[in-house]
């Protein structure tokens, strides 16, 4: 055994829980990804995707797909900054650019690429970068790469973020970055007052709007639009492996910042460009997010059904208000179980443990889609709540 592969070995977290019968990762799906999945040979009710207006399945989406393939076959084989630019890559940046209210747009073949290609762009050894302790992991690695001067503020504390901002040199890049909505504690960042500090010290903003485009806004652009501070916002990034139902990531900005970032961003220049399939799903999803606003209302009565019903049974759901709920446990080993005995009872969910969490803070991840029903919904209630009681979750 090589030096590499002992002290690998040496991490055994997952084999003591797959012993115990109770590893709730890499579970194999043989069905499309519906409110309703197959696990085993059997149906599952699915309330662990990011799919929120329910399009994976959509025969539009599906059309817009095998077009592309006909017409520009599976891949591009090279960068968008070489021979990886198509057509359909300019009018999905334009009709982007134009959903959140930007000049330019530029698309990245993931969600998690942008964060991690732009961010560090965006500032150098003298400047600095402000973000939440709870930003996604993609911010996360994006910062990591960055030379900026990294300040981290407490979770939707606009408190300690006008106190970190002061120790800021005033005439230096100040980047303020957040999610919009947060992936699993489903609240919402207080953007309005973070873009009256930015401007009171001159700082930037960047809004990851990956769990809040499709469903906020009056044309579903994001919570940006919902509060109508897009104008004020110097960078919108959004994924389409949410509500746009398949995979990739763009970034939203002034012609300035977009002109520097397509020649400047290591992610964009050297990753293989989005697929022609999905850039054509994109497309279509877009259509179909303006073509079926009911998706977005039904979107917002599932998710009140849902909380309604999960705070009636005494659960903690923390501070949000959208379509993703933290039920929390605060305990690793109850929130494993939890899993298992809801999967054996024919409902998916995603735990969420340390180190991804505080073990104080551990939590059964609950996220909903347009696609649900009053009914599955109503069951999958009904069963979290009986199986929480048996742990002494909740009383």
């Amino acid at each position: 055994m090589s030096l590499l592969s002992e002290k690998m070995s040496l991490f055994d977290a997952p084999q003591k829980y797959q012993e115990a019968g109770v590893y709730p990762y890499f579970r194999p799906i043989e069905s499309d990804q519906d409110t309703v999945v197959t696990i085993d040979g059997k149906p599952v009710l699915m309330f662990g995707s990011n799919s929120y207006l329910g399009l994976t399945n959509h025969p539009r989406i599906k059309e817009g797909a095998i077009k592309a393939v006909e017409k520009y076959g599976t891949g591009c084989a090279g960068s968008r900054f070489l021979n990886g630019t198509l057509d359909i890559h300019i009018e999905l940046e334009e009709r982007l650019a134009k959903l959140v209210h930007k000049d330019g747009a530029l698309v990245y073949a993931t969600g998690f690429t942008v964060n991690s290609g732009v961010i560090p762009c965006l500032g150098g050894k003298d400047d600095y970068l402000l973000y939440d302790e709870l930003d996604h992991a993609s911010i996360i690695e994006g910062r990591r790469l960055s030379f900026a001067n990294q300040i981290k503020y407490k979770h939707n504390d606009m408190e300690s973020l006008e106190r970190q901002l002061k120790r800021c040199a005033p005439d230096k890049i100040k980047l303020i970055v957040t999610d919009a909505v947060f992936s699993m504690e489903g609240d919402e960042a207080k953007l309005v007052e973070m873009v009256a500090l930015a401007k009171k010290y001159n700082a930037s903003l960047y809004v990851d709007e990956a769990h809040s485009l499709g469903f906020y806004g009056a044309t579903g652009a994001g919570l940006c639009e919902d509060l109508g501070i897009s104008k004020d916002v110097d960078l919108i990034m959004g994924t389409f492996s949410k509500s746009l139902a398949t995979i990739g990531g763009f970034v939203a900005a002034d012609n300035h910042i977009i002109n520097f970032l397509k020649h400047n961003s290591r992610t964009l220049i050297f990753s293989a460009s989005i697929t022609p399939a999905s850039t054509g799903c994109v497309l279509a999803a877009l259509d179909v997010m303006r073509d079926e606003p009911w998706r977005k209302e039904q979107l917002w009565a599932n998710t009140k059904r849902a909380l309604e019903g999960f705070k009636k049974a005494g659960f903690d759901t923390g501070h949000t208000t959208t379509p993703i709920i933290p039920l929390f446990v605060r305990d690793n080993d109850k929130t494993f179980l939890l899993t298992k005995m809801l999967m054996d009872d024919g409902v998916f969910v995603n735990p969420v443990v340390s180190p991804a969490v505080p073990s104080e803070d551990t939590l059964i991840r609950f996220s909903l889609m347009a696609t649900h029903t009053f009914e599955q919904i109503d069951e999958a209630v009904e069963k979290i709540s009986s199986n929480a009681r048996k742990l002494g979750i909740i009383e």
